[in-house]
């Protein structure tokens, strides 16, 4: 089968073969190596000095974890959301007792910096701001560095959703001043889901001292002290540990550029491809995805007979639209452990398939 979704994504053979390995003590010397060895790789991906912490917890535990961690109920926050999980991010600092501001773009826009400049200078009590990375509901990348430094500017802490994006696209976490970053295994990583890592920048640590959320298993002061001595407060996905650190090594070993160029190749190759079939892309492509792409549905195509069709008749599985855009776009993921092939694939089985929609494709010369 060709898992094309944007999460969970395909793990190499390598990664599920040591997933396989057997239990150790969460509390032994050969745990803490483990451990240390994946964070000190995971540094490296973030791009930072400061701390990274693992979750046993999906990308959405890790969101939660930026939000508990850094704010109190009542704090102003401004949630520049562009799609599902940008939403999904303003919900979490509103249960939580956040007065959010909500910034709103159009699915299938990229956020405007200046928008949050304004935003920012008109409203001085603003604390912080949420901002999803790469919006996989809508396969648009938010301009982040950009973003970043307008925030720095006025010296409010920047808590980023990059799930779907580190280990795939760029992210400097310290040289754009990102203080909370977070990520899930299940997507540029290679591995299962199960497992989200939190990067913690002084400033965050420091507004973690004033921070009067409740916590308890999302607690990152607790974290870090039990990862000073080789631990997790909590007992760990141990089986996910055993395949992330294999994927880090593969990770490790193609290179950081030359994954953030692979990614950005096939990115180009899928939406070059849906073109040609004659298909529409949702997103602005100055601001496209390299690990999702949104394909619009034609008009008169039921969009969950094609996804039948391609998986039953090609091993080829794409996800549809979240939200508002349910029935109206399906989603090809192209992130972590992907080859030009599997797009390729992808790109002939629809090809194939659309004509038995009603969708008749351009002859190719």
């Amino acid at each position: 089968m060709n898992l094309r979704i944007p999460g969970p994504t395909p793990c190499p053979p390598q990664v599920l073969e040591a997933t396989a390995k057997p239990m150790i003590d969460h509390r032994s010397p050969q745990f803490a190596e483990l451990l240390n060895d994946v964070v000190r790789r995971l540094k490296w991906f973030y791009k930072t000095q400061g701390d990274v912490l693992i979750l046993t917890a999906s990308g959405t535990g890790g969101m939660e974890a930026a939000v508990v961690n850094t704010l109190s109920p009542g704090d102003k926050v401004l949630a520049v959301t562009i799609g599902a999980f940008g939403d999904r991010f303003a919900a979490i600092a509103q249960t939580y007792g956040a007065e959010v501001v909500r910034l709103e773009y159009e699915w299938g826009k990229a956020a405007d910096p200046e928008d949050i400049r304004r935003s920012l200078q008109e409203d001085p009590a603003i604390k912080a701001v949420l901002v999803t990375h790469n919006e996989t509901s809508t396969g648009v990348t938010n301009p982040l560095p950009e973003i970043a430094r307008v925030v720095k500017e006025h010296e409010k802490l920047l808590l980023v959703d990059a799930v779907s994006s580190l280990g795939a696209l760029p992210v400097e976490t310290d040289a754009w001043g990102l203080d909370v970053v977070v990520t899930g295994s299940q997507k540029g990583w290679m591995v299962p889901p199960g497992l989200a890592f939190v990067s913690m920048s002084q400033e965050a640590w420091n507004a973690y001292t004033k921070a009067k959320m409740p916590r308890f298993y999302l607690d990152l002061g607790r974290h870090k002290d039990y990862l000073e001595r080789g631990q997790t407060p909590w007992t760990p996905a141990l089986s996910i540990l055993y395949g992330l650190q294999v994927a880090l090594q593969m990770m490790g070993e193609e290179g950081l550029e030359k994954i953030i160029a692979r990614h950005a190749y096939i990115g180009r190759l899928t939406r070059e491809g849906v073109k040609a079939l004659g298909l529409n892309l949702l997103a602005d492509e100055a601001y496209a995805s390299n690990t999702v792409t949104a394909v619009k549905v034609p008009a008169g195509i039921d969009v969950r007979t094609l996804r039948r069709l391609l998986q039953e008749e090609h091993g080829v599985v794409v996800a549809g639209g979240q939200g508002k855009l349910q029935g109206q776009i399906f989603r090809i993921g192209h992130l972590g452990w992907v080859t030009e092939d599997d797009v390729r694939q992808v790109l002939d089985a629809l090809a194939q398939v659309l004509p038995k929609v009603g969708f008749q494709v351009p002859i190719r010369p």
